[in-house]
Formats: structure tokens, C-alpha cells, sequence
């Protein structure tokens, strides 16, 4: 739907690579002028603003901060307000995901995990109210199917994305009727970069549960994110992008 978000600006943490990256690459299709807040991945942040600059000149601004840093929120809007002078979308996809079984947890996971996966949200979100307001602008929120279906040896991850689950509904009641608030939990989309991840037993295993037997595509999710912006009367909700799985596991 190109042209559905001209003139809006839109913020996307974690956004230089993975499915941020396919959430600013489809938002800019549609004319949104994005900026891609990034910590560590600073090549993949060049590339892409190199690649959609080139596209549609001086669309696309870089901010990188570590979000679990005291000030870095405020200052996140304050420098998408330096480059466009306005935000209209903020999209929490920032993430930390590794695993937490019981009996080997401890407080820096908990920092870590709850800090990115609901601490920031909430409070980026609070950060950002002022400006969304202006304009009836929305948030989306990254969620995952695991925050209803619990990913065993992951307690503190799954519980950081039920927060986040429940955070986006609540936000929705607290900041409309100005701001609508929804999420997206993928499923199967990409698999994590650890190890423990590359078994194909395992790996087929869990593409089995899903209805379509198929891992989706990055793009599946930046699909949603863009229905959910431009969607004016869908607030509060919840998409479900995994293929059926939430449907199908015994």
C-alpha cells in the first residue's frame, strides 16, 4: 500500500536487522520516513539507512542507544523529533532472548530480560505519548506467541512478553481515544542465532505444530505492523503471526 503513511514518521527499536529491519524496510514502501534505533549492530543500521536513503532521499535517520540506559528513552524521542520533527508510530521490537531455567536465574537475567522485553516499552511508550498524541498516532508492540504458550527453560522471557501482552492492552485504555495500541506475537519467523537452536530434529519439530507445517517470512510480521498502523478503529488487540500454532499444539 504505498503512500498509506506519507508525511508519518515512525520509530523502530532494534530495527537494523531480523524482523526490524523488515518492519522499516516495508513502513519506508509505504512512504513512511523511519527512524532505526540500533545498539550493537551498527553496520547493519549503515547498510540499511545507505539502502532506503537511496531509495527516497534523506527518509531514513539512525539513533543508537542502549535502552537500559537511564536517559536513553527521552533522548530516543527528542532525536526523532531533531530529524522530522514529529513522531506518529512508535514500534517496540527490541528484544533480549536466551534462556532462564528454574534454578539458574538471577537478578542480571531478570534485569536484562524484563528491562528490554517490558521495562522499555512501558516506559519508551510513556516517553512518547506526548507526541503521538498530536497527531492520533499509534504503537505496536512485538510481543510472541510464547507470552500465552510458555517456552520451557525461557520462565523469565515468558513471563517479560505476558507483561508486554497485557501492558499493550492496557496501554490502549489509559492513552486512547488519541493513541491506539496493539501487538503482533510471532511465531516461527526467524530462529535464534544461538547454537541450541540449529538442530533440524528440533527445528521440524516445531515447524510440525504449526497449521501451514512452514516457518514464516520477517516480512509476514512487518505485514501486520503496517495493517495495525493504518487500521483506525483496531485498538487493544493482539495478532497472532505463527502459522496456526497457537491453534495446534497438543
Amino acid at each position: 500500500m504505498s503512500g498509506a503513511l506519507a508525511g508519518k514518521v515512525v520509530l523502530v527499536t532494534g530495527g537494523a536487522r531480523r524482523v526490524g529491519a523488515a518492519i522499516c524496510r516495508r513502513l519506508h514502501a509505504a512512504d513512511a520516513n523511519v527512524v532505526v534505533h540500533y545498539h550493537r549492530s551498527a553496520a547493519d543500521a549503515q547498510a540499511l539507512l545507505r539502502d532506503l536513503n537511496s531509495r527516497r532521499a534523506n527518509s531514513v535517520a539512525l539513533v543508537c542507544a542502549d535502552l537500559l540506559v537511564q536517559g536513553a528513552l527521552s533522548r530516543l524521542v527528542k532525536d526523532a523529533l531533531a530529524a522530522f520533527g514529529r513522531l506518529d508510530v512508535l514500534v517496540n521490537n527490541a528484544s533480549t532472548f536466551y534462556p532462564t531455567p528454574v534454578g539458574g536465574i538471577n537478578e542480571q537475567a531478570w534485569n536484562d530480560l524484563v528491562g528490554t522485553n517490558l521495562k522499555v516499552p512501558l516506559f519508551l511508550a510513556q516517553a512518547a505519548a506526548p507526541e503521538l498524541r498530536k497527531g492520533q498516532g499509534s504503537i505496536v508492540n512485538i510481543i510472541d506467541i510464547h507470552a500465552e504458550l510458555p517456552l520451557k527453560n525461557h520462565l523469565v522471557y515468558n513471563a517479560a512478553k505476558g507483561g508486554l501482552l497485557a501492558l499493550t492492552r492496557s496501554l490502549a485504555r489509559e492513552l486512547g481515544p488519541q493513541v491506539r495500541v496493539n501487538g503482533v506475537s510471532p511465531g516461527t519467523i526467524l530462529w535464534p542465532d544461538d547454537p541450541a537452536w540449529q538442530n533440524d530434529v528440533e527445528r521440524q519439530r516445531i515447524v510440525n505444530q504449526t497449521v501451514l507445517k512452514r516457518t514464516g517470512e520477517p516480512d509476514d510480521i512487518a505485514r501486520a505492523v503496517e495493517f495495525l498502523i493504518t487500521a483506525p478503529y483496531v485498538t487493544g488487540q493482539i495478532i497472532a503471526v505463527d502459522g496456526g500454532r497457537s491453534i495446534s499444539i497438543a
